[in-house]
C-alpha cells in the first residue's frame, strides 16, 4: 500500500500542469500503484483568495473520497480565513496546506499561530511545503524563497500539540528536525521526495538519525512525475517493515485513515 502526502490538483499559475483533474490524477495512480494520495489546490497557491481554489479541489474529489484526501490551503493573512477554515471543515478537508512565503507571512505570525491552533482544536494536521518548485523552474515573475528550517523548527516546538506534515523540502538531516535527540516534540512527519537516497542518502541518514516512523512518502505530482520518488523508496536501504511505514502506515495514521 503506498500513500501518497504530497499531491495537488487544478491549475498551477506559471506552467501547465498534466494529470490535475480529480480523474486524470487517480488514473495516474493506477499506472504507478498508489493507492492514496492528499491533495490540495495548485491555484490556490497564487489565488488572493484561497477558498476559491479549495472549493475547486472539492468538487474534484467528489466521488473519489476512497482515493483522494482533501487538504485545504487557507491564508491566515486574508481577513476572512477562520470563515475559510469552518467552511472547509464542512466540506470534508482532512488537514491544511500553508504558503508563507507566497501568502506574505511568517510563521511565527500570531494569525498563523492561531490558524495553527484552531486547526489543532479540530483535528486537522497542518503541512508545510518548504517550497514550491525548483529555482531553475521558476518564472521571472516571482522570486519566493523557501520557508526557513529554522522557522519550521521553531514552529513545531512552539505547538507541540499541532500535527505536521514537512513537504519538498531537503537539508534536514544536518539540523534538529532530523535529529530525535534535539529535544523537538516528535509531532511532524518529514515527506521524501525532494531527497535522495543514494547519493547523500539523505533519507537514510534521516532513518536513522529521526526515525523511519517519522517519514512519509510524496511525489509532489502532477508538479514532478512519480517515478523518481517511487524509485527513491525501492532503493532505500531499510528493512520491508520500515519500507512500509515510510510507504503507508506512518502517514495513515496521522490522518487516522481506517
Amino acid at each position: 500500500m503506498i500513500l501518497d502526502v504530497n499531491a495537488y490538483l487544478g491549475p498551477f499559475a506559471f506552467r501547465p500542469l498534466r494529470h490535475n483533474t480529480g480523474p486524470a490524477l487517480v488514473a495516474l495512480m493506477d499506472a504507478k500503484g498508489i493507492d492514496r494520495a492528499v491533495v490540495s489546490s495548485a491555484s490556490a497557491i497564487t489565488y488572493r483568495n484561497t477558498q476559491a481554489g479549495n472549493e475547486e479541489v472539492a468538487a474534484e474529489v467528489v466521488g473519489r473520497g476512497d482515493r483522494l484526501i482533501p487538504f485545504a490551503v487557507i491564508n491566515p493573512s486574508y481577513a476572512g480565513w477562520r470563515d475559510d477554515l469552518h467552511a472547509c471543515r464542512d466540506l470534508g478537508f482532512r488537514g491544511l496546506r500553508l504558503y508563507p512565503k507566497w501568502h506574505g507571512y511568517a510563521l511565527p505570525d500570531p494569525a498563523c499561530l492561531e490558524l495553527v491552533d484552531a486547526a489543532t482544536a479540530m483535528g486537522m494536521p497542518i503541512s508545510i511545503p518548504i517550497r514550491v518548485e525548483d529555482v531553475r523552474n521558476r518564472s521571472w515573475l516571482v522570486e519566493v524563497p523557501e520557508v526557513p528550517l529554522a522557522e519550521v523548527a521553531a514552529l513545531v516546538a512552539a505547538r507541540p500539540d499541532a500535527r505536521f506534515l514537512l513537504l519538498n523540502g531537503a537539508g534536514y538531516a544536518n539540523g534538529p528536525l532530523g535529529r530525535k535527540d534535539s529535544g523537538l516534540p516528535a509531532n511532524y512527519l518529514i515527506e521524501i521526495s525532494r531527497m535522495d537516497s543514494v547519493l547523500t542518502d539523505e533519507i537514510g541518514r534521516l532513518v536513522a538519525g529521526l526515525g523511519a516512523d517519522r517519514l512519509a512518502f510524496g511525489t509532489g505530482m502532477p508538479f514532478h512525475y512519480p517515478d523518481l520518488a517511487l524509485l527513491k523508496l525501492e532503493v532505500l536501504r531499510v528493512d520491508d517493515a520500515d519500507r512500509r511505514r515510510i510507504a503507508w502506515s506512518n502517514a495513515a495514521e496521522w490522518l487516522k485513515l481506517g
